[in-house]
C-alpha cells in the first residue's frame, strides 16, 4: 500500500482526493501497487465530508509517520509550504506539488534536497494545470537544444481577451463577468498584470536552460491597457491580442518576457481561446511541437498533481533526473530586444510620427481621430525613445510573426 497525504483541502487539494477516488483502480494499476490517502491537512474541520476521518491539523503526524512516502502539496504560497516541503524531502518523503510560486522561488533548491534523500520533487502542475508540459521537457525532448518557449499560460487573461476580441468589449467589463463566472479572483492582479505567467515562464525557462531563471529578472506586462479599439485595429490586421510568455536563446543570449503580442491568423496559439492555455516549443532538430489543454482548474490541475504522485509511486527509492542548477541565467537586458511595434497615435500627429518612425505600415480601420501604424523592427530602447518624441502614443503593442 502507497500511502499518500494531501496539504490543504481547498480547490487543488480537493481535487486531488477526488481523481484519487474515483480512479483508484487505474492509478493503482499504473502506480504498479495499491494507492490512497492516508491524511489530509488543513486547519479547518470537515464535518460530513466523506474524507473527515482523514483529516489531520498537525503536520507532524505525516511529517513523522513512516508509512507515508508521497505528499500532495497544494497550499498555495511560499509559507508553510516552503519548509513543509523541505521537511517533508529530508525525511525521504516525495513531494508532488501545484505550488508555482514555490517551485519559481526555490526550485533548485527542492530539486536538491530530493536528489540528496533519494526521493522526488515533482511540479507538473505548476505550469500547465493540466497540460504535461514539465515531463514532456524532462524526457520526450531529451535529445533536443530548445531554444524557444511561447506560452499562453494563464486562463483567466486569455478568457478575458478572448472575450474582448468576439464582442468588441472593454478589459473592465469583461474582467467583472470573468469574477462572476469563477474565471478571475476578487483580486485579479496576479493574473491581469501578468505576474502568475511570469512565473511559469520562470519555471520553463529554467528546464530549458538547466539552470536558474529568477521570475524577478524578467520584463513582465499585462493586459489591463489593452482596449476595445485595439481589437478593431487586430481584427483588421488580420491577428489576435494574446498575453504571450516568451523565452528566447540566440547564439548565447537569452531572454524571457511577459506581455500582450498581435500574433496573425497562422500562428499556431491564435486559435486558443476562452480558458485554455498553450506551450508552443522549439527545439533545434524536432523543430515545432505543442502542448494544449486547460491550463487551470479543479480536476484538471488535480489529475497533473496525480499523475506525479505514479511517478514517484513507479521510482520509489530513485531520484527522476530533473536539470535545473542554481545557477542564476544572466537574461539579456529587454531594452536590447527587437520587435515591430503596432502603435496608435492622434490623428493630427500622423505627419511628425511619419518623421519620426520613417518606413511603417499605415493600418487602415474604422476608427475615428487615430493614425495607427506598424513599425520596422527596432529595439525596445529605441522604440522607447522615438515614442518620447512622438509624444503621444495611445497605446503600443508588441507585433509576434
Amino acid at each position: 500500500m502507497i500511502n499518500v497525504a494531501v496539504l490543504g483541502y481547498g480547490t487543488v487539494g480537493s481535487g486531488v482526493v477526488e481523481v484519487i477516488g474515483k480512479n483508484k483502480e487505474e492509478i493503482s494499476k499504473k502506480a504498479g501497487e495499491e494507492l490512497g490517502i492516508k491524511y489530509i491537512l488543513d486547519l479547518r474541520e470537515f464535518p460530513g465530508d466523506p474524507y473527515e476521518d482523514k483529516v489531520v491539523h498537525d503536520v507532524d503526524v505525516i511529517l513523522t509517520d513512516p508509512d507515508v512516502s508521497i505528499i500532495c502539496e497544494t497550499m498555495g504560497g511560499i509559507e508553510p509550504a516552503y519548509t513543509f516541503s523541505k521537511r517533508a524531502l529530508m525525511s525521504g518523503k516525495s513531494v508532488c506539488t501545484s505550488n508555482k510560486e514555490l517551485v519559481a522561488s526555490h526550485g533548485p533548491e527542492l530539486i536538491r534536497l530530493a536528489k540528496e534523500n533519494n526521493c522526488n520533487y515533482l511540479f507538473e502542475a505548476s505550469v500547465g494545470g493540466g497540460i504535461p508540459i514539465i515531463r514532456p521537457m524532462n524526457y520526450s525532448l531529451t535529445a533536443e537544444k530548445i531554444d524557444a518557449i511561447t506560452g499562453i499560460l494563464n486562463g483567466t487573461t486569455n478568457y478575458i481577451l478572448s472575450k474582448m476580441a468576439a464582442e468588441g468589449a472593454d478589459f473592465e467589463d469583461v474582467l467583472k463577468e470573468a469574477q462572476e463566472k469563477g474565471y478571475a479572483e476578487r483580486n485579479p492582479e496576479a493574473d491581469v498584470e501578468g505576474y502568475d505567467a511570469c512565473r511559469k515562464i520562470a519555471i520553463l525557462s529554467s528546464l530549458m536552460t538547466g539552470k536558474n531563471v529568477r521570475y524577478e529578472d524578467i520584463y513582465t506586462e499585462g493586459i489591463t491597457k489593452i482596449t476595445a479599439t485595439d481589437f478593431v485595429y487586430a481584427k483588421a490586421m488580420g491577428r489576435s491580442i494574446k498575453l504571450l510568455a516568451l523565452s528566447r536563446e540566440n547564439g548565447g543570449d537569452f531572454y524571457a518576457m511577459v506581455a500582450p503580442f498581435m500574433i496573425p491568423v497562422s500562428h499556431p496559439l491564435y486559435s486558443v481561446n476562452d480558458v485554455f492555455n498553450a506551450v508552443f516549443v522549439h527545439g533545434n532538430m524536432l523543430g515545432d511541437s505543442m502542448y494544449y489543454g486547460r491550463g487551470a482548474g479543479k480536476l484538471p490541475t488535480a489529475s497533473a498533481v496525480v499523475s506525479d504522485v505514479v511517478d514517484c509511486a513507479r521510482h520509489a527509492g530513485k531520484t527522476i533526473m530533473c536539470f535545473w542548477d542554481t545557477e542564476n541565467v544572466k537574461l539579456t537586458d529587454v531594452a536590447q530586444v527587437k520587435h515591430k511595434f503596432f502603435v496608435r497615435t492622434k490623428a493630427e500627429l500622423e505627419k511628425k510620427a511619419l518623421e519620426v518612425f520613417g518606413s511603417v505600415g499605415v493600418i487602415e480601420a474604422d476608427v475615428a481621430g487615430e493614425f495607427a501604424f506598424v513599425t520596422d523592427e527596432m529595439t525596445e530602447k529605441e522604440f522607447a525613445g522615438k515614442a518620447e518624441e512622438l509624444g503621444c502614443v495611445l497605446n503600443r503593442i508588441r507585433i509576434e510573426s
